[in-house]
């Protein structure tokens, strides 16, 4: 059987990387006396993967990671043994059983990802904006190309963002931006570069709170909605 767990980062442990969150949840599954299946060979290891690393200094409140299990309990009861090993700062929201019979690819985590969610704010608020953000991402939206530079391991490249950006409006409730963008392996793209283009000025992680809400496929569901509560 296929689960697919939904969990949130947050508080001190955003700082804690994408490989060290792999061996907690490893950790974390063998006390909650979950049936993980394990691969074969010399160097057997749990069958679980991650949609998307997040990146360290992120929050989040719709991380996804998948795992083969033997045997399982209902989807409330194993989310409360799974919470009741974590530390503070990770909780676990969705345990839901994927389907079998359309093929793992067509529904494993990280090769359905299209889309991510994100609630971002800027640290040293500018009052001088005030109401004028609407007008401002408006005129943004609005231009036929946002051309940004790219930098990857190996080069740097100039890139049109704008197809990439997907939804981008102000929360004034939250005093934040909200950002759909694209997300996944071919075209992934961060916020703070967003941000960088929209503002005219270089943003980082030093000057911008981002909190990844959720993922979804290219069609725009959210992969927490994928597969079916198990009762």
């Amino acid at each position: 059987m296929r689960i697919r767990i939904r969990f949130e980062k947050e508080g001190s442990l955003r700082f804690i990387g994408h490989l060290d969150i792999m061996r907690y949840f490893h950790k974390a599954l063998q006390r909650a006396h979950v049936a993980v299946c394990f691969s074969g060979g010399y160097h057997p290891h749990p069958v679980m993967s991650f949609a998307s690393p997040l990146g360290v200094g992120l929050t989040s409140r719709g991380e996804y990671m998948d795992v083969e299990v033997e045997e399982t309990g209902s989807s409330r009861e194993m989310i409360e043994r799974i919470n009741a090993t974590m530390v503070e700062g990770i909780r676990v929201t969705g345990y839901r059983l994927l389907p079998e019979d359309e093929g793992r690819k067509h529904h494993n985590a990280m090769a359905t990802v299209g889309m991510a969610d994100y609630l971002v704010k800027l640290k040293e608020p500018r009052p001088a904006s005030g109401d004028n953000w609407e007008e401002e991402i408006a005129h943004f939206l609005a231009r036929p190309e946002i051309i940004v530079t790219k930098k990857t391991k190996k080069s740097q490249e100039e890139t049109d963002i704008r197809p990439w950006i997907y939804e981008f409006r102000r929360e004034p409730q939250e005093d934040a931006f909200f950002l759909r963008l694209s997300a996944g392996s071919l075209k992934n793209l961060k916020p703070e570069l967003v941000m960088e283009a929209f503002l005219g000025e270089p943003c980082s992680r030093k000057n911008l709170a981002i909190c990844r809400l959720d993922m979804r496929t290219a069609e725009s569901v959210s992969l927490g909605d994928l597969g079916k509560e198990i009762p």
